[in-house]
C-alpha cells in the first residue's frame, strides 16, 4: 500500500513537472502568435529547460505532489496559486537579467504561468469530477435514502457536498428548507432550497423525502422540537449534525450523523467558559472531587482535567464507578497524575487521613444521596451523608486551609418538601457556616441547579427502561414540571462558579424554561420511533411522599443578583440560622436514634420554609398477578 502511495506521488510530481514545463513552448505561442516560433525554438528550449529545476524545487517545498486530487479543495487551487505565481516571479526576474542573451520575451514568464496554472488546476478538478462521478455509478440514486436538508447554512453545504461525493452511504440529497428569505430559490451545491421549515410536510410530498437530516447545529430547541414533530407526524426518520462544541475537529463528515435526541430539543445557547477565570483556580493545583464516580462528579473530572491540574484526588464509595472514571483517566488524559480513594464523606477520620496524605487546595463536593423517596423513608441516612459529610469535608477544609470549596446543591433545597430536599439546605447553611470563618485567601460556595439529563437515576433513564419493555410510562402528576441541564452543561457551570469565588456566595445557575414532564415523557416515545397513548401508554401514577408540582431556584427571601457570567446568578441569601452548632448536634441525635419524627421537627426549626409533606416507611413491592416475565412465558408455551 506504502508503494502505491509514493507511485502515485512520483506521478502527480511528473505530471505537473510536465504541465508546467510545456506551458513555455505554448506561451511563445500565444506571444508571437505563430510567426517565426522556428528562429525562437533554440531560446525557448534553453528557458523551458533552466525553468525545470526551479519548478521542480518548488513543486517539492510546497508539497504539490502530495495534494490528493480526487479530494482537492478551494485551499489546494491556492496553494497551487501561490506556488506558480512565486515561480512566475522567480522566472521574470531571471529574464530580465539574461532576456538579451537568450531572446526571451519580457512577458513570456508571466504568460506561461497564466497557463501552466490553468492546466494544472484543470487537472486537478476533472481528477476530482471523475472520482465523483465513479463513486456515483457505484449505487444507483432509486437505490439510495431520500434525504432532506434542514438548513441551508455552512453546516448543510458541506453535508450535501459529502453525500454527493459519497453515494455509497446511500444518502441522496434531494434539497434544503431554509427560513432565510435570500435562500428561497436559490441552488446551493447543485441542490434547491425548496422553502421555509414550516413548508417540510408539502416538499416531502413533492420530493419523495424519506428522511430528515437537521443540519443547523446552533438552532435553538424550539426550532428543533417543531421540525421534529412535523417530521414524526409525517413518518419521516430524523438525523441531525452534534453542536459544533462537540466536534472537536472542526471537520463536519457523515460520520458525525446521528440521531436527533432529547438534548437537541432542550438545547439551549453553549455555555461560554471564561476559561482564563478557570484556570486560574485550578492550573497546577491538587483538586479533590467527592463523588467522583457519579453523573456529575465524573463530568467534573473530565472539565477539570482541561485545565492542567497538578493532582487529580478522586473520593467515591462506589468501586465500580470510581474504577470507570479512573480508566477514562487513563485513556483520555493520561499526562495528569492522580490518585482515587474507595471513601465515605461521614467517615471523617478516613477523610483526613486523604486530606493529610494529599493536601488539596481546591474541592468539589458533589457525594450526596439524591433519591427524594429513598430519603423520605430513610431521614437519618440523608443527615449522615448530606449534612454530616459535607461538615466533615468543610470542617477539614478550614484546618487545611483550602482555597477553595464548591459544594454541588439542588433546586429541592429551595422551599424543601422533602428530606433530601432539607437535608441539602442544611449542607448550603453548612457551607456558609464555614464560610464566616475562612482565613484571607479562602472560599466557600454552593452552586445549585435543577434536574440533569441522562444522570443516574434521573427520570430520562427511567423512561427508556419502561418504553424497552413495551410500556406503561409513569409519570407522577400531569402538571410537574421540572428544570433541566445536560451533564457536561451543569459541570461547566459549576467549574465556572467556582471561579466567581465570592466567599459564602450561593450561586443559581440559569435553567432555562422548566419543561412538563409529561411532555418530556412523550418526547422519549417519540424519539424512540414509537407513538405516545398508542404504541406506549402514559399512565399517572401520583405524587410520591416528599415531591411538589414545581421547583424552584430562589425563595422569596432571597432574590438574585447579577454576577459577570450571563448564566450564573448570586442568591442574596441571609446569615447561617442562629444556634446552628446547637441545631446540628440535636439533629445528629435524633438521626443516631432513628427518630424521624424528631429530624424533621429540626429541619422545621433550621428552614422555616420546610413543608414536610405526607410520608411513609419503605413499601414493599408486590408484583402484579399474570405480569411477570416468567409467568408469561409459562403461559405462552402451556398455550
Amino acid at each position: 500500500m506504502g508503494g502505491i502511495h509514493m507511485r502515485a506521488k512520483q506521478a502527480r510530481f511528473v505530471i505537473d513537472l510536465f504541465l508546467w514545463t510545456i506551458a513555455v513552448p505554448l506561451a511563445y505561442l500565444i506571444r508571437l502568435e505563430g510567426d517565426n516560433l522556428t528562429q525562437h525554438l533554440g531560446a525557448m528550449t534553453v528557458w523551458a529547460l533552466v525553468g525545470i529545476p526551479i519548478k521542480a524545487v518548488l513543486i517539492y517545498l510546497w508539497g504539490l505532489h502530495r495534494q490528493v486530487w480526487v479530494k482537492t479543495s478551494i485551499r489546494d487551487l491556492w496553494t497551487l496559486m501561490q506556488v506558480v505565481g512565486l515561480g512566475a516571479l522567480t522566472l521574470t526576474s531571471l529574464a530580465f537579467v539574461v532576456g538579451d542573451y537568450f531572446d526571451v520575451p519580457r512577458s513570456v514568464p508571466m504568460m506561461s504561468a497564466m497557463v501552466s496554472l490553468g492546466m494544472m488546476a484543470l487537472v486537478r478538478v476533472v481528477a476530482r469530477l471523475w472520482d465523483e462521478r465513479r463513486q456515483l455509478l457505484k449505487v444507483p440514486t432509486h437505490m439510495g435514502k431520500r434525504i432532506l436538508i434542514i438548513g441551508a447554512g455552512d453546516a448543510g453545504t458541506l453535508l450535501a457536498r459529502e453525500m454527493l461525493r459519497h453515494p455509497a452511504s446511500g444518502l441522496v440529497p434531494v434539497g434544503f428548507l431554509d427560513d432565510e428569505p435570500g435562500k428561497r430559490g436559490a441552488k446551493i451545491g447543485g441542490l434547491l432550497v425548496l422553502g421555509a421549515l414550516s413548508e417540510l410536510e408539502k416538499v416531502a410530498e413533492k420530493t419523495g423525502a424519506q428522511e430528515i437530516l437537521i443540519a443547523m447545529p446552533s438552532a435553538p430547541g424550539k426550532v428543533v422540537r417543531q421540525v421534529v414533530d412535523q417530521a414524526q407526524k409525517m413518518g419521516l426518520t430524523q438525523r441531525t449534525m452534534p453542536g459544533l462544541h462537540e466536534i472537536l475537529s472542526g471537520k463536519i463528515s457523515l460520520s458525525h450523523l446521528r440521531q436527533v435526541n432529547l438534548e437537541d430539543l432542550l438545547r439551549r445557547d453553549p455555555v461560554k467558559l471564561n476559561t482564563a477565570e478557570i484556570a486560574h483556580y485550578i492550573e497546577g493545583r491538587t483538586v479533590l472531587i467527592t463523588g467522583a464516580g457519579g453523573s456529575i462528579g465524573s463530568e467534573i473530572v473530565r472539565q477539570v482535567c482541561r485545565f492542567s491540574p497538578r493532582r487529580l484526588v478522586l473520593v467515591g464509595r462506589g468501586e465500580s464507578s470510581v474504577y470507570q472514571i479512573e480508566q477514562e483517566i487513563k485513556r483520555r488524559f493520561s499526562h495528569i497524575p492522580y490518585v482515587a480513594y474507595i471513601a465515605d464523606v461521614r467517615n471523617s477520620a478516613k477523610l483526613e487521613q486523604i486530606f493529610d496524605e494529599t493536601k488539596p487546595q481546591v474541592i468539589f463536593h458533589a457525594a450526596a444521596h439524591k433519591h427524594v423517596p429513598f430519603m423520605e423513608a430513610n431521614p437519618d441516612e440523608a443527615v449522615f451523608n448530606n449534612v454530616g459529610g459535607t461538615l466533615n469535608l468543610v470542617r477539614l477544609a478550614l484546618r487545611y486551609g483550602i482555597e477553595r470549596f464548591v459544594n454541588i446543591s439542588t433546586d429541592k433545597a429551595v422551599n424543601p418538601t422533602s428530606v433530601m430536599g432539607a437535608s441539602k439546605r442544611v449542607a448550603e447553611y453548612a457551607v456558609n457556616w464555614a464560610s464566616e470563618r475562612a482565613a484571607p485567601g479562602q472560599s466557600f460556595v454552593s452552586v445549585r441547579f435543577g434536574n440533569v439529563l441522562g444522570s443516574r437515576g434521573s427520570v430520562v433513564p427511567l423512561f427508556q427502561e419502561q418504553i424497552k419493555n413495551g410500556g406503561p410510562i409513569t409519570v407522577t402528576h400531569p402538571e410537574m414540571t421540572r428544570f433541566f441541564m445536560t451533564i457536561p452543561e451543569a459541570a461547566q457551570l459549576v467549574l465556572q462558579a467556582g471561579g466567581l469565588g465570592e466567599n459564602g456566595r450561593v450561586y443559581v445557575l440559569d435553567m432555562g424554561d422548566p419543561v412538563k414532564i409529561v411532555d418530556l415523557a412523550r418526547d422519549v416515545i417519540r424519539l424512540s420511533g414509537l407513538t405516545p397513548d398508542e404504541d406506549i401508554k402514559i399512565q399517572f401514577s401520583g405524587m410520591r411522599p416528599g415531591e411538589k408540582l414545581y421547583e424552584e431556584l430562589l425563595t422569596d427571601q432571597e432574590g438574585t443578583g447579577a454576577t459577570h457570567h450571563q448564566q450564573i446568578f448570586v442568591a442574596k441569601s441571609g446569615q447561617t440560622a442562629e444556634l446552628f452548632d446547637l441545631y446540628l448536634e440535636s439533629l445528629f441525635d435524633a438521626a443516631r436514634s432513628a427518630n424521624y419524627p424528631k429530624i424533621r421537627e429540626l429541619f422545621l426549626q433550621l428552614i422555616p420554609t420546610y413543608s414536610p409533606q405526607n410520608h411513609s416507611a419503605p413499601k414493599v413491592y408486590v408484583p402484579t398477578a399474570g405480569k411477570h416475565p416468567a409467568t408469561k412465558r409459562v403461559n405462552k408455551t402451556t398455550n
